[in-house]
């Protein structure tokens, strides 16, 4: 009728020509702003950024080869997820490591991501699946060369799948910034771990994947909350030992003796 409002459907979740369902369309790979958060966000989490540094516009666009604009829609994001701060006049800066906010982030994550998982064995298809046994691929390598980064990528990569495979975009949209916080303070206490706890670990998450590729929503949830481990432990090590290891080179993984 001529003078009617037209109304949309939602746009999320959707599918995309290939029958893909897309929890964020706007977090491609492929588009350069993606590939500047992803950058940005490594190098906070793996302390190249570290806690209470500025962070300059201009210097961020010359360390990434990107445009400014990608720079401060990536800024933007974190500061949404809480790991940079931006003050008026004060700029921006690298969240400091908040060992009492990342336990309540941890606290959240095993009560969303055993779900996510529960989902996932319901709902997973193939592609899903794929992606999930891809996460960890040649993980054995890349713990023995103490490649901090790689393994840093492969566990983002691993839970971001699961919280597509859930199918729920609202539980996607909380859980992904909720496991880049905690990533921060795992990177530290990875670097105390020798190698036999880190393929443990490793073992730990295919193990959530086989449950989830057979259909099996209670041991996906019961396998996810066995990778999320003895988190005040690790994190209560890794802040008490944070201040000795940023004032040494490398990373945290990279820094220990295989």
């Amino acid at each position: 009728m001529s003078g009617e409002i037209e109304t949309r459907p939602p746009t999320s979740p959707r599918r995309d020509a290939g029958d893909r369902w897309t929890v964020f369309p706007e977090w491609s790979p492929d588009l350069l702003k993606a590939r500047v958060y992803e950058r940005i966000l490594l190098d906070i989490i793996l302390c190249e950024l570290p806690p209470g540094g500025r962070l300059d516009e201009q210097d961020l666009a010359r360390r990434y080869d990107a445009g400014l604009a990608g720079v401060r829609e990536a800024l933007g994001r974190l500061a949404l997820e809480g790991l940079v701060v931006r003050r008026a006049r004060a700029g921006t800066t690298v969240a400091s490591l908040d060992l009492l906010e990342v336990r309540q982030a941890v606290d959240a994550r095993r009560l969303i991501e055993p779900h996510c998982a529960a989902l996932a064995a319901t709902h997973a298809r193939p592609e899903d699946i794929g992606r999930l046994r891809a996460a960890f691929s040649g993980a054995e390598d890349v713990v023995r060369a103490r490649d901090a980064a790689a393994l840093v990528r492969m566990d983002q990569q691993f839970h971001e799948a699961i919280a597509r495979a859930s199918r729920n975009v609202t539980l996607a949209r909380i859980l992904i910034p909720l496991q880049h916080k905690a990533a921060r303070f795992w990177v530290w206490s990875m670097g105390a771990d020798g190698e036999a706890a880190l393929l443990a670990e490793i073992a730990s998450h295919r193990a959530v994947v086989d449950a989830i590729a057979e259909g099996d929503p209670e041991r996906a949830r019961t396998a996810v909350l066995r990778t999320l481990g003895a988190f005040s432990d690790d994190a209560q090590r890794a802040v008490n030992g944070s201040a000795d290891r940023r004032s040494s080179r490398g990373s945290p993984l990279s820094a220990q003796s295989p």
